[in-house]
């Protein structure tokens, strides 16, 4: 047979590389600054303007500046941005580094369209700058892992699908029979990522020329399918595609062919079907149906078989070559990536048993066991791709080999002081959250007790992460230097012959996978298959049976001030401190003032849109915050929660009191919730919205004032009317609302008929 020559592109793999190191780089900046703000919440007064005397500033003895940023340096926006940049900007652009490079190689061809391949290229990365700037603009939809607006989802999903496309089409015209593991494992992730973001992302926009949109489910579906989509981020975004890297640079950087054929197939198989199921571990003792719970649980525990199976198979990959570990940093980082995928998929079905989940959830503990698998697993796999690529595509050796041993150890010194510092700082919440006294009283009542208790941890942690970028500056040194004395090779010339057309037919004697590794096509759809069973039994029963979330007479929907106060609670990401979730515990009962033990129920979210549950507790639950604290409180608390709060940690909200609430749209928001979703609003509440809102405003107003001695002598001085306008009223009166529905024990559910 004629061979044919072709050339495999490099520049894409260069694209995507630089921007894998460029944004890497931002987002653990992010990463470190959220950790700082954790310790040091005066960062912004530092940095923009203060009236605080006791906190040194770049602008002592004026506020403006902070007021100025209007909250783009707080610490929810930092929060996202790190994670949103890590994920989509990081992570994202090292697969795409790596797929580009090894699926030509594998397949012996060229990608299908240069085309394509820079389309991809280009919209992926200005999706991650249009995600920069909407989110330090405060344009998010909260929802963790999923806070881009629905314009960012459209394009999210339109680079997405060129990217299969031009896959796919790779894999049409392969010069290779057969499929190799990694790209398996390339196909299941393309299939689940898309089924996911689409179905997660279903949203209705308030106009089709601004940014705000609301979530089609609510409530607790909202709940459920956010966190089917949340877990399975991890999984198909942050483990799959990096399991391809693994089973294609591995053996490649320690030449050694992959420890055995057969645990790659039960690997890839026994993976995707189970890892889609786990999800509900995140929503343990919440207004979660019971059945998806322990669903959730039983796929988790389940998950360490396929996990594992897979981490052996990458460690004993390196057998008879252990010796080149000693002196080859680029393994030093495998090896200890894959050693964190198998302790954090070990770890991360621990977490999701009940006994464990009790005091774990929403503690630090889960922020280490998070950042263990980013840090170590996606963090040392990218470095090791990095070190691995950048020889091979600009022709020369490493410049230093010593620097990258000095990354190494850097590195997993940052690991160990940011995951450990933080398994203890979890354990601590976890269990101070849940002493009593011998009179029945909470030992530690104060929530700041907990919060004073871990501060020398947050400390630890951010050393951890300054030692873990300070080796990726390294990295970066090293990576410059090394290009600057090769020369890089955008077409390398390869040969190979023509596949020749046989039968699709499984031919006699043919194994069952090796007859489905030579046809794509049925192997794309069998994995969609595998991978749809758990998303419709855990999702279509939950979305479609009204049974499963009944309803609760005495809950009525928002007013449109508190609608609005709502959306400003989102847009400062105060969910990602503040969870709003009771969960049946006697400690969270006592300590988070539920109504005569009135712990959350399901019927009291189904005007949630999206529910905000959250997954961490840096401040105290405010599901029960509606009453427990007078009005002047919230607003001096906005103002300074030093003020209120001796040693709070949470930063300030000046600009809620300087600038007046935004109510063009508030109309529409009703308009939207009635006509849309069913929302119960009659047409003289919503003729009458701003009158509504005006009377709602003024009692809060009011209720300060009478609170608040200095508060009404400061605004006697003002124009009158003048709070009355301001943001930080309308989310008063969103917290003051907060799960005041139930107030007895009887709860009356209405007819699900």
């Amino acid at each position: 047979m004629e061979t044919q020559k072709f050339s495999y592109d490099n520049s894409i793999v260069r694209a995507f590389l630089y921007a894998t190191i460029v944004f890497g780089l931002i987002g653990f900046l992010f990463g470190l600054t959220a950790a700082l703000m954790l310790f040091y919440p005066e960062l912004p007064e530092f940095l923009f303007g203060t009236d605080d005397t006791t906190i040194q500033s770049l602008k002592s003895g004026n506020i403006q500046g902070l007021i100025n940023t209007h909250g783009a340096f707080g610490f929810g926006r930092i929060r996202m941005l790190h994670t949103n940049t890590v994920i989509f900007a990081f992570v994202c652009n090292i697969v795409y580094t790596g797929i580009y490079y090894s699926l030509q190689r594998l397949l012996k061809t060229r990608m299908y369209s240069d085309t394509l391949s820079w389309l991809h290229f280009w919209t992926w990365q200005f999706m991650i700058v249009a995600t920069f700037i909407t989110f330090f603009m405060g344009i998010n939809t909260s929802k963790e892992y999923a806070e881009h607006e629905w314009p960012i989802d459209i394009l999210i999903a339109f680079s997405w699908i060129i990217f299969g496309i031009n896959m796919f089409l790779t894999i049409a015209k392969r010069r290779v029979r057969h499929l190799y593991v990694a790209i398996w494992f390339y196909i299941g992730t393309w299939i689940a990522v898309a089924m996911l973001h689409i179905f997660n992302n279903l949203e209705v926009p308030l106009s089709f020329t601004g940014w705000k949109s609301y979530s089609a489910y609510a409530g607790v579906k909202d709940a459920i399918v956010q966190w089917w989509y949340g877990h399975n981020a991890v999984a198909f975004v942050l483990t799959t595609p990096v399991l391809g890297l693994m089973y294609y640079f591995l053996p490649k950087a320690a030449d050694r062919p992959v420890f055995s054929y057969k645990l790659s197939i039960i690997h890839f198989w026994s993976l995707i079907f189970v890892y889609i199921w786990a999800g509900p571990h995140h929503l343990q003792y919440t207004a979660l149906p019971a059945w998806a719970q322990a669903v959730g649980t039983g796929f988790s525990i389940m998950l360490i078989a396929p996990s594992w199976g897979g981490m052996l198979n990458g460690l004993l990959t390196l057998r008879g070559a252990w010796d080149k570990v000693r002196e080859n940093p680029i393994l030093k980082f495998f090896v200890v990536a894959v050693t964190c995928y198998g302790m954090a998929t070990f770890e991360g079905p621990l977490l999701a048993t009940k006994n464990i989940n009790k005091i774990g959830h929403f503690t630090d503990w889960v922020i280490g066991h998070v950042h263990l698998g980013a840090l170590g697993w996606n963090g040392f796999m990218a470095f090791g791709v990095i070190y691995y690529l950048v020889p091979i595509l600009w022709r020369t050796k490493l410049w230093s080999v010593k620097l990258a041993n000095w990354h190494f150890w850097l590195g997993t010194l940052g690991i160990i002081f940011y995951a450990v510092p933080m398994y203890i700082s979890g354990f601590t919440q976890g269990l101070m959250w849940k002493q009593f006294n011998p009179d029945g009283t909470l030992l530690w009542k104060n929530w700041l007790d907990t919060v004073t208790a871990i501060i020398p941890y947050f400390k630890m942690r951010f050393l951890g992460g300054f030692f873990y970028i300070s080796g990726a500056i390294l990295m970066i040194v090293n990576v410059v230097a090394t290009v600057r004395k090769g020369s890089f090779q955008k077409e390398v010339p390869a040969e190979a012959p023509a596949l020749a057309n046989i039968s699709k037919n499984r031919k006699e004697g043919e194994g069952t996978h090796l007859w489905l590794e030579r046809t794509p096509v049925l192997l794309g759809i069998l994995s969609f298959i595998t991978i749809s069973i758990g998303s419709s039994v855990e999702i279509i029963p939950t979305l479609s049976l009204k049974k499963s979330v009944p309803t609760i007479s005495a809950v009525k929907p928002y007013s449109p001030l508190e609608l609005e106060g709502r959306d400003i609670y989102i847009r400062e990401g105060c969910n990602a401190c503040h969870s709003q979730m009771v969960r049946p515990f006697r400690d969270e009962i006592v300590r988070f003032n539920g109504k005569n033990g009135q712990y959350s129920k399901a019927g009291e979210f189904v005007y949630d849109r999206p529910f905000l549950w959250g997954s961490k507790r840096t401040g105290p639950d405010l599901h029960r915050e509606g009453g427990k604290n007078p009005s002047s409180w919230h607003y001096k608390h906005m103002y300074n929660p030093r003020s209120t709060s001796a040693g709070s940690i949470m930063p300030r909200y000046p600009w809620l009191i300087a600038t007046n609430l935004d109510r063009s749209k508030m109309v529409d928001k009703m308009l939207l919730m009635k006509n849309t979703f069913d929302v119960p609003y009659t047409k003289p509440q919503i003729d009458s919205a701003n009158k509504w809102a005006d009377n709602q405003a003024a009692k809060i107003v009011k209720d300060i004032f009478s609170e608040a001695n200095d508060l009404k002598e400061a605004y006697a001085k003002r124009p009158k009317g003048e709070l009355e306008k301001k943001e930080v009223v309308a989310l008063i009166s969103y917290l003051q609302r907060l799960g005041t529905d139930i107030k007895t024990t009887e709860i009356k559910t209405a007819s699900n008929n």
